[in-house]
């Protein structure tokens, strides 16, 4: 059994909609508070990027140096973390000031 993930127009508008909200304007009084304990509980999302293949050239010491540094030799997932990260940074230091 082949599972749909595409959103239907009517789910793409929601989530538009929300997106456009600002925090204050999303009503969260039906979500209970969170037990900090149950922190201990939390796992990954079911949530799974979409990922391009692409060409890229990197330096062959750096390549080396990810393939014998990245745990169970995942070195591509590795460097998709850490260009993730910079990503993050950046965004976050460019919408703060």
């Amino acid at each position: 059994m082949k599972l749909n993930y595409e959103l239907s127009p009517e789910q793409q508008k929601l989530l538009a909609d929300l997106a456009a909200m600002s925090d204050d304007q999303i009503d969260t009084s039906d979500i209970p508070e969170a037990r900090p304990e149950a922190w201990n509980e939390a796992r990954r999302p079911l949530y799974k990027p979409l990922k391009k293949p692409v060409t890229l050239r990197v330096d062959l010491d750096v390549l080396a140096w990810y393939k014998t540094h990245a745990q169970s030799g995942r070195y591509q997932t590795e460097m998709n973390r850490i260009l993730r990260k910079h990503m993050l940074d950046e965004e976050a230091a460019h919408s703060h000031g």
